[in-house]
C-alpha cells in the first residue's frame, strides 16, 4: 500500500503542478484553489504513505536513496504549504510543485529499478522524449525569430525609413502587435514542451544503471538549471508586464539558455545522443 499511496500523491503533485502555472502566470482564482487543493490531497497522501513506509521498516529514520527522496518530497511539499498558509505566497508552488513531483516519482516507480514493459514501450517513451525537447527547441527559436522581426520593425517605424508605397521590401511583416503576441506565445508553449520532456527522461533513466550518477551529469544540471531559468523569465515577464522590445530581449535569453544546454552534450558523459 505504500508504493499505492505514494503514486496516488505524485498524481495529486502533478496535477496541482500544472494548475500552479495558469494560477500564478494567469491570475486565475479557479486554478489557484484547484492548486492548493489537489496539492493539498497530495500532501496527505503522501504522508499516509511516509509514516506506513517508517512503521513497516520499524524505525524511524529512512534508510534508502528512494526513502530519503520521498522525505525530501515530504518536506519541500510541506515548507511550502506552510509558506503558503502563512504569508499566501502560492507563486512560490512553480518551483516547490514540479520539485516535489520529481522527487516523488523516482520512488513511486518502486523500490528496485524500473522496467518498461517491452523495449517498443520503451523506445515510444524515449521518441516521446526526443519530440517534447525538439518542440521546446522550435518553439523558442521561433519565439527568438519574431522577436528579432518585432524590433527590425520597430526600428523600421521609429525612423520613418519608408520607401515609396509598395516598395518596402518589409511591408509583408505583420504589425508590431502580432509580432508580439507571436512571440510570447511560442515561449509558452515551449515551457510545457521542456517540461514534459524532462519528466519523461527522469522516468527513462530509471530503466538504467546510472543512478544517482545521472543527476550529477552536465548534460542533467544543465537542464533542470535552464527550466527553473525559464520558469524565472516568465514570472519576470508576466509581473512586470514586459512588452515590445524588453519583451523580445527575454525571448533571445532564453534560446540563449537552451543553447548552452544543447551544447553540454559535448561535456556529457551519460548523455548523449545516439541511435535508439
Amino acid at each position: 500500500m505504500v508504493l499505492l499511496w505514494l503514486r496516488v500523491a505524485a498524481v495529486l503533485y502533478a496535477a496541482a503542478g500544472v494548475a500552479v502555472f495558469p494560477a500564478v502566470l494567469g491570475g486565475r482564482e479557479r486554478w489557484r484553489k484547484a492548486c492548493v487543493h489537489l496539492g493539498g490531497l497530495g500532501f496527505f497522501f503522501h504522508f499516509v504513505s511516509v509514516v506506513e513506509m517508517l512503521a513497516l521498516a520499524h524505525r524511524w529514520m529512512p534508510a534508502g536513496t528512494r526513502e530519503i527522496e520521498s522525505l525530501l518530497g515530504f518536506a519541500v511539499a510541506g515548507l511550502f504549504f506552510l509558506v503558503w498558509w502563512l504569508y499566501d505566497a502560492i507563486s512560490l508552488g512553480i518551483f516547490a510543485l514540479p520539485a516535489t513531483f520529481l522527487l516523488v516519482l523516482i520512488p513511486s516507480l518502486g523500490a528496485d529499478r524500473y522496467h518498461f514493459p517491452s523495449p517498443g514501450v520503451r523506445t515510444s517513451w524515449l521518441v516521446a522524449h526526443i519530440v517534447a525537447l525538439m518542440l521546446a527547441y522550435a518553439a523558442l527559436a521561433f519565439s527568438l525569430l519574431a522577436s528579432m522581426l518585432y524590433l527590425l520593425e520597430e526600428r523600421r517605424i521609429k525612423t520613418k525609413a519608408r520607401p515609396r508605397p509598395g516598395k518596402n521590401p518589409l511591408d509583408w511583416l505583420p504589425p508590431l502587435e502580432t509580432l508580439e503576441r507571436i512571440a510570447h506565445a511560442t515561449l509558452e508553449f515551449g515551457f510545457p514542451c521542456m517540461t514534459i520532456g524532462l519528466v519523461i527522461g527522469v522516468i527513462l533513466v530509471q530503466e538504467t544503471d546510472l543512478g544517482a550518477k545521472y543527476f550529477l551529469d552536465p548534460k542533467v544540471i544543465a537542464s533542470f538549471l535552464s527550466w527553473g531559468f525559464y520558469v524565472l523569465l516568465l514570472l519576470v515577464r508576466r509581473s512586470a508586464g514586459l512588452r515590445g522590445r524588453k519583451a523580445a530581449y527575454v525571448s533571445g535569453a532564453v534560446l540563449v539558455v537552451m543553447m548552452a544546454v544543447w551544447a553540454a552534450n559535448l561535456f556529457s558523459r551519460v548523455h548523449r545522443f545516439g541511435p535508439l
